[in-house]
């Protein structure tokens, strides 16, 4: 089946632009348009897109709120929705409160049409699209804009295991699954599954909320080394 796209940007143009990359492709179909936060809202709820592109930056409702109220419906209404942040800046400060507010991650505007697809695909399946390191510094950049009450445990960590607390610190701090194999000297499927248990049991959608969970619940403290 193809996979249902929903276009949200302010600008014309881009979507025209968006919609012509999309649609030379097979697998891919562009379901609507949208050119702000609350047209993107209620087309969500009406078309049922398996992917939102959303742009950041657009008048009245930007794309940080769409994508809380997107994410939160879904999650509510039992829909498998997703939401791609697209940016002008990899370093935007709204980022990180976007993946935050429930994206499963983000690209430039600028990206090339290959990397665009396979990002849609990617998300679809219900795996995130920022990679661990460039998540890790954005989070790194940024936290000083993260809450700094710390509690001694946090919110559900009692329910993981020690090496699935290993996993969750290694995984935040940018590290691939085979990465983490070998740290852990471990097997990489052995390490898929520890990594499904942590979001499992920490109530997460994919890896890029695992990273923003541990840098706002003091798992790990952000620019500190691993020992």
């Amino acid at each position: 089946m193809s996979i249902r796209v929903l276009l949200v940007d302010d600008q014309p143009l881009l979507r025209q632009g968006f919609r012509m990359i999309l649609e030379s492709q097979s697998g891919v179909s562009v379901v609507g348009e949208a050119g702000d936060g609350h047209a993107a809202v209620s087309a969500t709820r009406r078309l049922l897109p398996d992917v939102v592109l959303m742009d950041i930056r657009m008048p009245g409702k930007d794309g940080i709120d769409a994508t809380r109220e997107i994410t939160t419906w879904a999650t509510h209404a039992g829909q498998a929705v997703r939401v791609l942040v697209l940016t002008t800046f990899d370093l935007d400060e709204y980022v990180v409160e976007a993946l935050r507010a429930g994206a499963s991650g983000f690209l430039l505007k600028d990206v090339p049409p290959t990397e665009l697809l396979s990002a849609i695909h990617v998300v679809a399946a219900g795996a995130a699209t920022v990679a661990p390191s460039m998540t890790r510094r954005l989070l790194d950049r940024f936290a000083d804009r993260l809450p700094s009450t710390r509690v001694s445990v946090p919110p559900r960590m009692h329910y993981l295991t020690e090496r699935e607390r290993e996993v969750l610190r290694l995984l935040a701090r940018g590290l691939s699954n085979a990465e983490i194999a070998h740290r852990l000297v471990v097997s990489e499927t052995t390490v898929k599954t520890h990594v499904g248990n942590v979001l499992t049991k920490l109530g997460l959608r994919d890896r890029v909320q695992a990273v923003v969970y541990a840098y706002e619940n003091g798992v790990i403290t952000p620019g500190k080394a691993d020992d």
